[in-house]
């Protein structure tokens, strides 16, 4: 049996109008009902346990990195713990001295940090200078992707771009380009692939897409949210893997796989004690959540994985 408290609360969610940072915090604000007070303690250590000197989070190298930065921004807002706004504004604007030297991801990251601050936040020049510098990752396709120069972008790409945008309240340049690019990348069964190099549908993917199509008001197939709770689904474990055939079902898959579902307003009623129970055989007393069972290391990002999820089976 779970750990985890099941508190069933009256909640329909429907995600549109909203940043993309701000519609998954919704949700993940809800996992300390399931955590309890002890449990969500111990997370909320862990998180503060990788806050450095600089402002930043630190990685699994215990380097600090905006790419977990801006998770753990999330997990401290979703447990409603103040965030260290000057610290945080300190290392932002290391980052965006930088800027030139940032890659895709990590641009993209800095913009969803600093539209968490309330009190330290960017000037809209710095805003500007950020966003310009992800478009230079606009692929010929009309969307994006991680590298420059690239014909056709990837999904990721651009759920992390229009995130970028929509987090501040911008609208996304352009954004038929990354209705084309994703028209592109849809596969059979309502799923879709990531990019073009390997067109393998999967679950990652398919949530990415999911949501942008609800915020960019594009039709979603009918079959796409059987596909993720039948198709991906591990029967043994209770989680999701991120391709049907998978070895292995993962957190990360599970937990936005879960955000796709209830954003499509799928119900999973029947599987959440299962999900709940392989959710908690990532969790360990130290406050982390491992991303699988093969995974040894905890940190930041698996950890607000296991927020996100949690609060979906909330719901």
């Amino acid at each position: 049996m779970s750990v985890f408290r099941h508190d069933n609360l009256p909640f329909n969610f429907i995600f549109r109008g909203m940043s993309l940072r701000l519609e998954m915090l919704q949700v993940a604000r809800l996992a300390p009902s399931i955590l309890g007070e002890e449990a969500t303690g111990l997370v909320r250590q862990f998180v503060w346990k990788h806050h450095n000197e600089d402002g930043g989070f630190s990685d699994r190298d215990e380097k600090s990195d905006l790419y977990y930065t801006s998770f753990a921004i999330d997990s401290l807002t979703a447990l409603s713990d103040p965030l260290p706004e000057s610290g945080l504004k300190q290392f932002l604007d290391q980052k965006l001295s930088e800027k030139g030297s940032l890659d895709f991801v990590h641009l993209c990251c800095l913009s969803r940090c600093a539209s968490a601050l309330t009190k330290e936040k960017l000037t809209s020049a710095e805003l500007e200078a950020v966003l310009r510098a992800i478009e230079k990752y606009r692929t010929e396709d009309g969307g994006y992707n991680q590298a420059k120069g690239m014909k056709t972008g990837s999904a990721y790409a651009c759920f992390l771009a229009y995130g970028a945008y929509a987090d501040h309240g911008r609208e996304l340049p352009n954004p038929e380009g990354v209705t084309a690019c994703l028209n592109s990348l849809q596969q059979a069964n309502g799923a879709w692939a990531n990019d073009t190099f390997l067109p393998v549908a999967n679950v990652p993917a398919t949530a990415a897409a999911v949501t942008l199509c609800r915020n960019l008001r594009m039709p979603v197939p009918a079959e796409t949210g059987k596909w993720i709770l039948e198709d991906c689904y591990h029967s043994f474990s209770g989680g999701l893997l991120p391709f049907p055939g998978a070895p292995l079902p993962d957190l990360l898959t599970t937990a936005v796989g879960l955000h796709a579902l209830d954003g499509l307003q799928v119900d999973f009623e029947n599987k959440k004690e299962k999900f709940l129970d392989f959710i908690d055989t990532l969790w360990t007393n130290e406050g982390g959540f491992h991303g699988s069972w093969e995974d040894d290391d905890l940190d930041i990002e698996y950890t607000y994985y296991g927020l996100l999820a949690l609060g979906h089976l909330a719901l």
